[in-house]
């Protein structure tokens, strides 16, 4: 393993990729028949593989050009760097600071996936009737299909359940297609989702500001 200006211990486990049964045709027929259905070529176990070698990269310091200079993290905002972009997928490395969510929000038409690599987030989800939380901590992995309504925070460290510090917490992402928009939403005193509004950005999960 290369040196690099950042050292960070990391467990690369992925959680086992589970699937419904929802069909009663052939495996491989109902395979093809959801793939053709989605936006791009590449499934939500590709973009696990390509953010857990995208973490095991930066820690391998392949990408210490792109980091902050003298290594010195963002302490008020959260801060992000493309690390790959192409017609198919954008990956990106992204610096999280206590108490700045990204508001509950899609992806539009893209799929989506994460790998922790230091820290611990706290993801809160919309189920369709409530938002329940996660909690991501080095090493786990989560993955994003269409329509999937999440916000992300840093998590406390009182609440990680992990010990050590959380600086920098960092997690690397993979949109594919890459990311052309986003729409925001809020949960309705009826306990229903409603959108408040949809933007044109590329930039991954939510504002960085």
């Amino acid at each position: 393993m290369r040196s690099s200006v950042l050292s960070l211990p990391v467990d690369t486990r992925a959680d086992a990729a589970t699937r419904a049964n929802t069909s009663r045709l052939l495996p491989e027929v109902t395979e093809r028949a959801t793939a053709s259905a989605l936006p791009t070529r590449l499934r939500p176990a590709d973009l696990l593989r390509l953010t857990d070698e995208g973490a095991q990269d930066v820690l391998e310091g392949r990408y210490d050009h792109l980091l902050p200079e003298g290594g010195l993290w963002p302490t008020e905002n959260r801060w992000a760097a493309r690390l790959v972009a192409d017609d198919e997928v954008d990956i990106w490395l992204i610096s999280w600071v206590e108490g700045k969510y990204t508001e509950l929000h899609d992806h539009a038409g893209s799929l989506g996936a994460l790998t922790v690599l230091s820290g611990a987030l706290s993801e809160y989800r919309w189920n369709g009737r409530e938002l329940r939380r996660r909690t991501l901590t080095a090493g786990d992995q989560a993955s994003f299909p269409l329509g999937w309504v999440h916000d992300v925070v840093r998590a406390p460290e009182a609440e990680a359940g992990i010990t050590g510090p959380l600086n920098p917490t960092l997690s690397v992402h993979a949109y594919s297609p890459p990311l052309t928009a986003m729409s925001y939403y809020e949960v309705t005193g009826h306990g229903t989702l409603r959108r408040t509004r949809s933007v044109l950005t590329d930039q991954p999960e939510g504002e960085l500001e």
